[in-house]
């Protein structure tokens, strides 16, 4: 019988009834403004997928290549600091590049670079930007070291991610005061001055936000909770 058969099959195959066609189902043509909402959405998917920017200096920290994410997060970092009209790198990307070279002279194997980056955060962005600079030596020529320093948005919208990291490490009002301080470039003094406590007390909230988050340094901190 037909159905003892079919009982023997895997069930990925399927057995037509006896006498019966199937009609094929007309496809439905998507309208042109489903495929325009459709377009929009994949766009918004590649923006968010976008890799990091990503250039490349000689030992001598000059530019040699500069791919298109780069040069608009460049553009966009001077456009914060007023330098819209000019083509010179943004201050903090030349620093990572020298604080890079300045590694360099006892970082001098290719191994010293694996667990080791050259970081910053800029703050004042309507996204983060995070600076990542790593050094690629040339043990037989120094001259033929090369600096790559790679640019990339973090995390959401300024302040959208304090709520998830309040959460995820437990972090007390306070705390999250004084990183919102922090997001803007403030010293401790000055964050101190806006909380009318002591630099000693605002030294004390930052210890204990490393130590939840695990990071060592202010732009650690920064960097682990702009990624959630």
């Amino acid at each position: 019988m037909l159905s003892d058969l079919a009982e023997g099959l895997p069930p990925s195959i399927e057995v037509p009834a006896m006498g019966l066609s199937r009609k094929p189902r007309r496809r439905a043509i998507p309208s042109s403004d489903h495929r325009q909402k459709d377009a929009i959405d994949l766009r918004h998917i590649a923006e968010k997928r976008m890799g990091p920017g990503i250039m490349v200096f000689n030992s001598s920290r000059k530019l040699v290549y500069q791919d298109s994410v780069a040069l608009e997060l460049c553009k966009a970092i001077n456009r914060l600091d007023g330098l819209e009209k000019t083509r010179t790198l943004p201050g903090r990307v030349v620093a990572v590049c020298h604080e890079v070279k300045r590694q360099m002279q006892a970082r001098t194997h290719a191994k010293d670079w694996e667990q080791f980056r050259v970081k910053d955060v800029l703050s004042n962005c309507p996204r983060p930007i995070l600076i990542c600079g790593v050094g690629i030596p040339d043990y037989e020529n120094a001259q033929q070291a090369q600096i790559l320093v790679t640019l990339e948005t973090l995390g959401r919208r300024k302040h959208g991610f304090l709520d998830l990291s309040k959460e995820r490490f437990h972090l007390t009002g306070r705390e999250v005061t004084v990183i919102q301080q922090l997001l803007k470039g403030w010293t401790n003094r000055e964050i101190g001055n806006s909380l009318s406590v002591r630099e000693q007390t605002v030294k004390e909230h930052i210890k204990h936000i490393m130590e939840k988050t695990k990071t060592t340094t202010r732009t650690g901190v920064l960097a682990q909770l702009l990624r959630l």
